[in-house]
């Protein structure tokens, strides 16, 4: 696994995926400008082993909340996409089926839409009690733990060389002596998942939950009663703390019935249509607005994107109100496109 993560070949391949959309940033002009000298060197490092990762870049983001990101140089960046490539496919066929977040062909639609299709197998067919309970990991890359992560990644990589490599990209970044992860990671993404999975696996497999699913650190139990899913809130929060030193966060725990509108992954589930997030589609309309005022050239990929959102919910006011500000049609056959 490490000879196949380190060869050139994976490394120039990794190269051109992580430069799709990003050849215009001057850090990836500059590397680009010697290219062959950059890769050869990394490859060279990393045979002899002395590849060390480097420094941060930190900046702050809304998207919604204020968070860190932290930045790799983009030669780490493109050993994280190399490490990645090789690694996903290996891990991915170890999570369980409902988890969501940064997998192939299970984005936030697909989370959704196993949303809907959960809420309507409990209330069977919207003639019952369909309750969910949303819980959230608080500061959860925040809290990751080294050594837990570590442990948890040697149970599938018998490499010692790999985990030599893992274990510098992990302790490249700290919040706390030796825990946390970096948002900006391509790593952390797979990290996230591979951390999170004992969680799934005890939801399934020991408590035996049916109804169940995790999106990044925001999950979701299904019931069709209140009481079932706070004894099954008790266990899992009982579990993160002993087990993965986490924490439920004590404000994002929130208890809904299917009529009032199940809220998860940014779209409002109710029995017989869906919408949109309300903070979320004011955000969509304040960055549109923000756009369109600066006069950004990207505002129509941006007007695009925002449209692929509303596609999946009853959202025609909001399509209207977009479409409007872009000076567009607003007939309703012309909308719905």
């Amino acid at each position: 696994m490490f000879d196949q993560i380190i060869s050139l070949e994976n490394l120039l391949t990794a190269w051109y995926e992580f430069r799709n959309g990003k050849r215009s940033k001057p850090d990836v002009q500059e590397f680009e400008y010697t290219l062959e000298d950059n890769i050869f060197q990394l490859h060279r490092e990393l045979v002899a082993g002395t590849y060390q990762h480097t420094s941060y870049h930190q900046f702050r983001l809304s998207d919604p909340k204020p968070r860190i990101i932290s930045k790799a140089t983009v030669r780490d960046r493109i050993l994280h996409k190399a490490i990645y490539r090789i690694l996903y496919p290996a891990f991915d066929t170890t999570f369980i089926y409902d988890s969501y977040s940064c997998r192939d062909y299970k984005g936030t639609h697909a989370a959704f839409l196993r949303t809907k299709q959960i809420a309507r197998k409990v209330s069977r067919n919207y003639t019952g009690q369909c309750w969910a309970l949303k819980c959230d990991v608080r500061k959860f890359f925040d809290s990751v733990d080294h050594e837990i992560l570590m442990g948890l990644l040697e149970e599938r990589i018998h490499d010692e060389k790999m985990m030599g490599l893992l274990a510098g990209i992990i302790r490249s970044f700290e919040f706390k002596p030796g825990q946390g992860m970096p948002l900006g990671n391509l790593t952390s993404q797979l990290f996230a998942n591979v951390y999170l999975d004992p969680l799934d696996k005890f939801v399934k497999h020991q408590l035996k939950i049916k109804y169940y699913l995790r999106y990044a650190d925001d999950f979701i139990f299904f019931a069709d009663n209140p009481d079932e899913l706070m004894g099954y809130f008790i266990e899992v929060a009982r579990f993160l703390r002993t087990e993965l030193k986490l924490q439920v966060h004590p404000n994002k725990t929130i208890l809904r019935k299917l009529k009032w509108g199940i809220d998860f992954v940014g779209y409002m589930a109710f029995a017989h249509h869906d919408l949109p997030r309300r903070k979320t589609a004011d955000r969509i309309v304040r960055g549109l607005e923000s756009s369109i005022a600066q006069e950004d050239e990207n505002v129509e990929s941006r007007y695009q994107s925002y449209l692929g959102y509303l596609s999946h919910v009853d959202s025609f006011g909001r399509k209207s109100q977009l479409a409007k500000m872009m000076g567009y049609a607003t007939d309703p056959a012309e909308v719905k496109k």
